[in-house]
Formats: structure tokens, C-alpha cells, sequence
């Protein structure tokens, strides 16, 4: 079968899903956020949101257009080097709870960036701002991009028009939603894309063969024999031992950096409910993201062994080309409104952050007097404008439509997690430390990116570095370097003394972790800190050295 067969022969069948969804999603969003008059209730839901709508909402803005159409594209393109990449990302959530979370909502923080603000000063929280909405505007690239190609295969249309359409069309739903109606769609979104994704991957393995197909996220297993006849190299550890560790600093520590997943934390009603949510949404994405390793591996079985051809173009449209050949062109058509569920779930959260970011972070911290109402009017007019320019930038997309969100996650681990981890559990870190972290760890990546000077790498093995693994392997350890390093030698200048606030930076990390009084030894460590020098500069050396790929 050639490109231009992957799309609906009935247009109308596409149509009809898609409009009845978003009908329903309008509706959701209008009537939750038909009271919100306040910055809270905005971005946060009013902290009101129960365990199990927030650990539903938590999965589904996690998983994203990206694990739908993007993470079956890669498995069909490295086999199980990528699994075992999209493994770590699932770790985020629960360990943002467990490091930070917790901490930032005892503080009254809305988010990370807020923190920052609260722990290094105006100056430093507006860079990290700067950098966190070009990681949102990075990760909603890759939604929009999906959005575009299931509107394409729905259509027919080209990938320009399918992008302007869905693009508008779901810009002004999160526009008129904000966090109430994006918590409760996403909710909602996400008991759909699971139906959407796993039904029909039971009837998809059922048709190849697969003797597993009633439980798809575990039981694609008995088909390894089969695959291993087909690819005997599927199982093939393909990259040094350095590519997989790169996957930590990258995926795992860039994910406690991203601003739309903290803010889930705190749309909890409480402390016990933030972490009960964990709990559903560690069972939710752990069937989710498995049913999508059992979609990638049938899809490498079909192309190798049943005839299957499908070219780099349509790579990303995996997920919907497998539903095309062996479902039912109206199943196809709810795999596609589950697919733009999932897009739309994750773009809300990008351009909530994108609006917080910018209204809260910077406008509102320069402008403090502002009137709340038209503090909520900024919100609403910085999400609708995030949007645009993730559209713009979708105009010219990368290869795959994952590499944008994976490169974002890596620039949130170098620019955002190394201070608020630092700044929850050491002291001893300041905002000149901070402020040197941030724009130096964040530089350096952006500079060995692919994107920007494209003879700057550190492989020169494309995905990798489009990725940001070996970026992050580089300047995730620099930018923890630099933050302690300076703030210890700066803290220690007697000139700076009247720039830096330890005192009260002692008392905020003493209140934040609930203690009420002011302890010197608590979260003081030089050992620690010498440890995690040491260990820092290891790990860059080595990002430095030949990667061998």
C-alpha cells in the first residue's frame, strides 16, 4: 500500500467523532470554568480537584499526542532502545510528589517557576520563566503536529490546512476552558484514549495472529517468537551503555522540571489527595504507555512480516495505518478522535503553563498592582497566543513529532530542575548560583542541539541529539555544577553579603519541609554537595567523550 492510501475512504465517519467530541469537551470546559474569577481558580482548579479525576487528568496529560502517534513512530524506528527510553518517563509524576510537591504546595507555590521566585528572586524567576515557555511552546509543537496529521488521514486535506484548523479549533477550547474544564476533559480524554488505544490493538493483534489479544498491554508477549523469526534483531541492545544512562539527566530528571505536570500537584484538594492521585495515575499510565510498547512491537511485526509498507513520511501515522489495514474504517475514525483527545489533553496543560508563565511569572511579578481581573484577562490572552505560535512553529516540523517534546524535556532538567531541587534540599543555594545555572547550563544546550548549529554535535547520530539525550548528558551536570559551585564561592564573598538573603532562605527551606524552627544543620550538607560536584563533572567528561553510536 502506498502513502496516499493511509486515510479515511468516509470522511464523514472522522467528522462525526471528532465534532462530537469536541462538543463535549466544550461543554465540559464552559460549565467548570463558568466561575472563575480568580488567578487560583484559573490555573489550579481552585486546589479542589478529587484523587481520581486528578490522577486520570495526570495520565492523560502526560501521555499526549506523543505516546498515541510519536512513541509507536520511534519503536518502529529503534525497536527496543526506545522502549526502554519511554520507561523512565513515567517516573516524573511520583517523584515530583515525592522531591518537591509536596514542599511547593505547604509553600502556596502555583508552580515550579513560582518557587524559583520565592527561593532566588524576581530576576532569576523571570529567566526561568523565559526558558520554561520555550520548553512549553517545544512540547505543544509535537501536540500540534499530531493534531495536523490525524486531521490529514481524517480528511484527506493537506498537512498546512488539517494543522490551521485543529489547531484554532483547539486553541480556543483551552482558551475557554482554563484548568478547571482542561482537569475535567482531561479526565474524561483519558478514559477515552485508553478504550481508543487498546479495543482496537486487541483486534489489530487478534488479525496478525497474536493469541494474547484480549489483554493487550502484557500478553503481545506470546507474539516474541513469531517477532524473533520476522527480526531477529528486534531484541538488540543497538547503543553503548553511555546512550542509555544519557536517558536519566534527559527524560527522568528534565520531566521534574516541566511546568504543566507540577501544576497537577497542586490542583489536589489536599496533601493526601495529591498523593492518592499518584496511585491512579502510576496503574492508569502503566496500562496506557505498556499498551503503547505492544502497539509499537505489532506494528514492527506487520511491516516485517505481513507486507506492510509504510515509508519515513508517514512514520508518526503508525498507530492509525495499522487501525486502517486490519479495523474497520469507524473504529479508525474513534482512534482518531482518541488520538486528538490526547493531543488536546496535553496542549491544555502546555498553554495553561504557557499562560501562567507569562501573566503570573513575568507580567504580574513586574507589574505587582495589576487588578486581579485583569490578571485573569492576561492568562486568557497569553494561552490564546502560546497557541498561535506552537501553530506557527508547526508549519515547519521536525521528522518525528516526538523529537520537539523529548528536546523540551531535556531543556526543563538543564534550566528548571537543577534549582528547585537544589533549592528545596540545600540551603546553601542563591540566586547567583541560580542565575548562572540557568542561563549558562541552558545555553550550552540549546548551542550542542541539532537545531540551532546544526555542526555542533556530540554524536552526530540525528535522533539522538534531536532528542537532547546527549545535550542533557552534558549540561544537566554542568548546570547542578554551577549552581553549587557559585553559590558556595559567592556566599562566601563579604562584597556579596548585602545581595544575598541566607537568612531568610534558611527559614523558607526550614518552612517548606513543615519544620518550625530554624535548624543551621538541616539541608547544609558540604559533603553532599562535594559529592554531587564530583559526580557532575564525571558525568560531563563523559558526555564529552566519543559516544561510539
Amino acid at each position: 500500500m502506498g502513502e496516499q492510501a493511509w486515510q479515511l475512504s468516509n470522511p464523514l465517519l472522522g467528522l462525526v467523532a471528532i465534532i462530537a467530541t469536541f462538543l463535549l469537551f466544550y461543554v465540559v470546559g464552559y460549565i467548570s470554568n463558568r466561575n472563575s474569577k480568580s488567578v487560583q481558580d484559573l490555573y489550579v482548579a481552585g486546589a479542589s480537584v478529587g484523587p481520581l479525576t486528578n490522577g486520570l487528568a495526570m495520565a492523560s496529560t502526560y501521555m499526549s499526542l506523543a505516546t498515541f502517534l510519536g512513541i509507536t513512530a520511534l519503536i518502529l524506528k529503534l525497536q527496543v532502545p526506545f522502549i526502554i527510553l519511554w520507561i523512565q518517563l513515567i517516573l516524573a509524576i511520583p517523584l515530583i510528589t515525592i522531591i518537591y510537591g509536596t514542599c511547593l504546595r505547604r509553600m502556596g507555590a502555583f508552580s515550579p517557576t513560582h518557587f524559583i521566585r520565592e527561593r532566588y528572586g524576581v530576576s532569576a524567576s523571570i529567566i526561568a520563566a523565559l526558558f520554561m515557555i520555550l520548553v512549553s511552546i517545544m512540547y505543544a509543537l509535537g501536540q500540534m503536529i499530531g493534531i495536523a496529521l490525524a486531521f490529514e488521514t481524517v480528511l484527506g486535506i493537506p498537512y498546512m490546512t488539517g494543522l490551521i484548523v485543529g489547531g484554532l479549533i483547539i486553541v480556543g477550547y483551552i482558551t475557554l476552558g482554563g484548568m478547571a474544564g482542561a482537569t475535567n476533559n482531561a479526565a474524561i480524554q483519558m478514559v477515552i484514549m485508553a478504550l481508543m488505544f487498546i479495543v482496537p490493538l486487541g483486534a489489530i493483534m487478534k488479525a496478525v495472529g497474536g493469541s494474547g489479544w484480549y489483554f493487550p498491554p502484557l500478553l503481545y508477549a506470546d507474539m516474541v517468537p513469531a517477532m524473533l523469526e520476522a527480526m531477529p534483531g528486534f531484541f538488540d541492545y543497538q547503543f553503548s551503555p553511555k546512550w542509555y544512562f544519557s536517558i536519566i539527566p534527559a527524560l527522568t530528571i528534565g520531566a521534574l522540571g516541566l511546568p504543566h505536570l507540577a501544576m497537577r500537584i497542586y490542583t489536589a484538594s489536599n496533601l493526601k489527595s495529591a498523593r492518592s492521585a499518584m496511585v491512579w495515575f502510576a496503574f492508569i499510565l502503566g496500562l496506557v504507555f505498556s499498551a503503547t510498547y505492544a502497539m509499537g512491537f505489532v506494528g514492527v511485526f506487520a511491516t516485517e512480516s505481513q507486507g506492510i509498507v509504510i515509508s519515513d513520511g508517514d512514520a508518526d501515522k503508525l498507530t492509525l495505518i495499522l487501525n486502517l489495514v486490519y479495523n474497520p474504517e469507524w473504529v479508525t475514525a474513534l482512534v482518531i478522535a482518541g488520538a486528538i483527545s490526547a493531543g488536546l489533553s496535553t496542549l491544555s496543560g502546555n498553554l495553561l503553563a504557557i499562560g501562567a508563565l507569562l501573566s503570573q511569572d513575568i507580567v504580574t511579578t513586574l507589574k505587582p498592582n495589576l487588578t486581579n481581573k485583569i490578571r485573569v484577562r492576561l492568562g486568557y490572552i497569553a494561552i490564546f497566543f502560546g497557541g498561535i505560535v506552537s501553530i506557527l512553529l508547526a508549519i515547519n516540523p521536525p521528522a518525528f513529532l516526538v523529537v520537539s517534546i523529548l528536546w523540551a524535556f531535556g531543556l526543563a532538567g538543564v534550566t528548571n530542575a537543577p534549582l528547585i531541587l537544589m533549592g528545596v534540599w540545600w540551603k546553601e543555594a542563591n540566586r547567583i548560583g541560580a542565575i548562572s545555572a540557568s542561563v549558562i547550563g541552558g545555553l550550552l544546550y540549546i548551542i550542542v542541539s541539532p537545531f540551532v548549529f546544526p555542526s555542533i554535535v556530540l554524536t552526530g547520530h540525528g535522533v539522538t541529539d534531536g532528542m537532547g539525550l546527549s545535550g542533557a548528558m552534558l549540561a544537566v551536570p554542568v548546570s547542578f555544577i554551577l549552581l553549587i559551585v557559585v553559590s558556595y564561592v559567592t556566599n562566601r564573598i563579604p562584597a556579596l553579603k548585602g545581595k544575598l538573603t541566607p537568612e531568610a532562605d534558611e527559614v523558607l527551606v526550614e518552612r517548606i519541609h513543615g519544620w518550625k524552627d530554624v535548624q543551621p544543620y538541616r539541608y547544609n550538607s558540604k559533603l553532599g554537595a562535594l559529592v554531587t560536584v564530583i559526580f557532575c563533572t564525571a558525568i560531563a567528561i563523559w558526555a564529552i567523550l566519543p559516544w561510539n553510536m
